[in-house]
């Protein structure tokens, strides 16, 4: 059932930062109607990979649970349906360039006046305001801003992009945290508002003691490859059988446990890697010795080894180790989800897990339109005539 039964929410984003946002509030239970333009619908209907009969997959897990209605919102006629639409939701979640919404008519200041209640979750590139608020924002440039891509990668190098549009999935889940805090308001006040969650600010939110260190004691953090500066040893090692193995062991404790499996514990008590700021300084030298060991060594059995011993100790994992992976297995991390247009797909699971009011996967994503008729006339009490009139006009 979910802890949000009985939440209706209006989907207008589109891509990945808004409709993130909605795939978390479905996932939870909630009635997500997500509204796309007749004909062509959201892109991300278009977007990454093809299954074997050439179909999108992305778009079955961004859109999981969701109901799908066409409506265009450049025309008056549309704006009019979505204002009654407004009038019977909870949340309205969308992820267009600032002054979008305004422009259409359909600006939070006019939208409130439909219905006080209403929560509005804004997703954009820069925030709704500010000298920046009008340039397109995609995740890419936007985690550049936010500071993540000038520390991703070597020194040697130029910045490198994680392989994922961390920043645009990070607005949505703040649009989502946003959405439930707004929400415990609303129930103590009664009165809806506006959630501003810019892609940037997401990411800047990840920066740990980044802006404090340069404040502080002007220091600028650098690029320093598959370890943190001052954290050892803490980085991906070469193994016998040319793989690579991430340990994390720079707490004390640890580090003597790795030492003793290393058949070397005499490292533990060396003055240069004696405690945690010790190994920092001498970091490189630290990590060639472990190198060294795990070079001869099979990665399954360093795992073996290291994880008996409390050392936390892994493998980078694709999607096929995930899949033959038995804690995934047990914890049915990931799920199969079946649809009438196509069997059953293999996709993450709901996070996080509540004891008592867990989320679930209700199916996977809408065909474009599939639920227009079916919302429009149990939602607002439109008959066939009616719709059929919007349909021949493109409205819907």
């Amino acid at each position: 059932m979910g802890p949000l039964k009985g939440i209706r929410v209006i989907e207008l984003g589109q891509l990945i930062a808004g409709p993130f946002a909605g795939q978390m509030m479905a996932d939870f239970g909630a009635e997500v109607i997500k509204v796309e333009p007749p004909g062509k619908g959201d892109a991300m209907r278009q977007w990454g990979r093809l299954d074997a009969n050439g179909t999108p997959v992305w778009w079955n897990v961004i859109a999981r649970g969701k109901r799908s209605v066409t409506l265009d919102l450049r025309t008056p006629e549309g704006q009019d349906i979505l204002r009654d639409l407004v009038g019977e939701a909870d949340v309205l979640i969308e992820n267009f360039r600032p002054g979008t919404m305004e422009r259409w008519g359909l600006g939070y200041d006019n939208l409130s006046k439909v219905n006080p209640r209403l929560i509005m979750a804004r997703v954009s590139g820069y925030g709704q305001d500010g000298p920046y608020s009008q340039r397109a924002g995609f995740a890419s440039v936007c985690e550049a801003m936010g500071g993540l891509r000038y520390v991703s990668g070597y020194p040697d190098r130029p910045p490198v992009r994680v392989g994922l549009s961390l920043g645009d999935t990070m607005a949505g889940f703040n649009a989502a945290l946003g959405i439930l805090l707004a929400l415990e308001h609303r129930h103590k006040t009664g009165k809806g508002q506006v959630i501003d969650s810019a892609i940037y600010e997401a990411v800047l939110s990840l920066t740990e003691a980044l802006v404090a260190e340069y404040d502080s004691g002007g220091h600028i953090r650098e690029r320093f490859g598959s370890a943190l500066p001052g954290i050892a040893p803490s980085n991906a090692y070469p193994t016998a059988d040319d793989k690579e193995v991430i340990i994390g062991a720079n707490q004390d404790t640890v580090f003597q446990r790795l030492c003793a499996v290393m058949g070397a514990p005499e490292l533990a008590e060396d003055e240069r890697y004696a405690d945690h700021r010790a190994r920092g300084r001498n970091q490189a030298e630290l990590d060639a010795r472990v190198g060294e060991w795990t070079r001869t060594v099979p990665a399954q059995q360093i795992v073996d080894q290291l994880s008996e011993a409390g050392v936390p100790v892994g493998l980078a994992y694709t999607a096929a180790d995930m899949l033959n992976d038995p804690h995934f297995a047990a914890r049915e991390s990931v799920v199969r989800v079946s649809g009438p247009e196509r069997g059953s797909l293999a996709m993450q699971n709901v996070f996080p897990r509540l004891s008592a009011s867990p989320g679930s996967i209700r199916g996977l994503g809408p065909e474009l339109g599939e639920d227009t008729d079916e919302v429009l006339s149990s939602t607002l009490g439109y008959d066939d005539a009616t719709l059929a009139k919007m349909r021949e006009r493109g409205v819907i």
